[in-house]
């Protein structure tokens, strides 16, 4: 059940209209979230408050409330419908007066009075191409930028259109009654300012082009395609406004011989039919550098081997996938006359008849096992 509007302000049905706005001040400033932030309970109570001073303040909501309760505003309307950030600074914005500097919040400050509109610049949008190594250890990566930064010596003031609020709002007669719509300022583009004074290098807003190096840190386990935000290293927005972010898209360059399924590495190494037979030790290639495995004398064709924590390291930070060796026994196409002999000799003898045993899992069983 809603709770009573008088009880959440604090004042009597009685109340008198400044009695009512000096009670909804009050909880105003003590529950507004830049004195709380992150506290949800006090961020709900703040919007409460103006529901609550949204009815009440109102002449004919509050005779409807006091005559109908909740009941009054159901199925539509303002009132008991519950408010958000933009909506209470907006419309009560001159409530807080001073103590936040015009009841700066969630992307609105206090220009030429409260609820004014903080626009955002705009973001930018760059490339940056990464080896497996960098991949698979994370990296910082410095970048060069252009962006465009408010130029100095560079004055704004409010906006007349808007009054710094960043809208305008219009009341049009319909067959449903008068609507009201609220749309972005056409003179200041929703910034509530618009250019007093400037220097030569500053375009029509304010601003200018500047190139900056960008530290850019790329965590481990990132994947093609994914997109990085660094927040406020876009294009500043006019005077008050907040800078845009820059936005990195990753790709990764294709390594010579490692290929990367998820957080696991794959690599195919070929051997020959007398180390297959005799068995040997091969150098291969992984992100960390070289590393040596050992081949037991009469490997299979086929046979993966499994070098764990050797692949990605996880982008949730889950440890690090493995590095799957594939082992293919080569074939010569052409033989001397003393190898095809020897062969020919060979050729039926019981030792090099294939004998599978149950241990020895089918290619299908392989993959099986590689997916699972």
């Amino acid at each position: 059940m809603k709770e009573d509007y008088y009880d959440i302000l604090g004042v009597s049905k009685s109340a008198s209209a400044a009695e009512i706005k000096k009670a909804y001040r009050k909880k105003a400033l003590q529950y507004h979230p830049d004195k709380n932030p992150g506290d949800a309970k006090a961020e709900e109570m703040f919007k409460k408050s103006a529901e609550a001073y949204e009815v009440l303040s109102d002449p004919n909501k509050k005779a409807k409330y006091d005559q109908f309760g909740h009941a009054a505003f159901e199925g539509g309307g303002f009132g008991g419908g519950g408010m958000n950030m933009d909506d209470i600074f907006s419309q009560f914005g001159d409530i807080f007066g001073s103590a936040f500097g015009g009841g700066g919040f969630s992307g609105f400050s206090g220009f030429g009075g409260g609820g004014q509109r903080r626009v955002k610049g705009s973001n930018l949008r760059i490339r940056v191409k990464l080896t497996l190594e960098e991949v698979a250890n994370g990296v910082e990566k410095k970048v060069k930028v252009r962006r465009k930064v408010q130029a100095e010596g560079v004055t704004y003031k409010t906006c007349s259109t808007c009054n710094g609020r960043g809208q305008v709002t219009k009341i049009q007669n319909t067959i449903l009654g008068r609507m009201q719509t609220a749309a972005t300022c056409s003179t200041c583009g929703g910034s509530g300012q618009i250019l007093d004074g400037k220097l030569g290098d500053a375009d029509a807003q304010g601003l200018k082009i500047s190139e900056e190096t960008v530290s850019i840190n790329i965590p481990a386990g990132v994947e093609e395609g994914m997109q990085l935000k660094v927040p406020g290293k876009g294009n500043d927005a006019p005077g008050n406004g907040i800078p845009g972010d820059l936005l990195v898209a990753i790709e990764t360059q294709e390594h010579e011989t490692l290929k990367r399924e998820g957080d696991n590495l794959h690599y195919d190494l070929y051997i020959s039919i007398v180390d297959a037979i005799l068995g040997t030790s091969k150098e291969i290639d992984a992100v960390g550098g070289k590393v040596r495995i050992k081949l037991e004398p009469g490997i299979q064709s086929g046979k993966i081997l499994r070098l764990r924590g050797k692949g990605i390291s996880s982008l949730n930070g889950y440890g690090s996938g493995d590095l799957l060796v594939h082992v293919n026994v080569w074939t010569p196409k052409e033989l001397n006359k003393e190898q095809r002999e020897f062969f020919e000799r060979m050729q039926g003898n019981e030792n090099f008849e294939p004998k599978p045993e149950k241990s020895d899992k089918s290619f299908f069983e392989k993959v099986k096992d590689m997916f699972s």
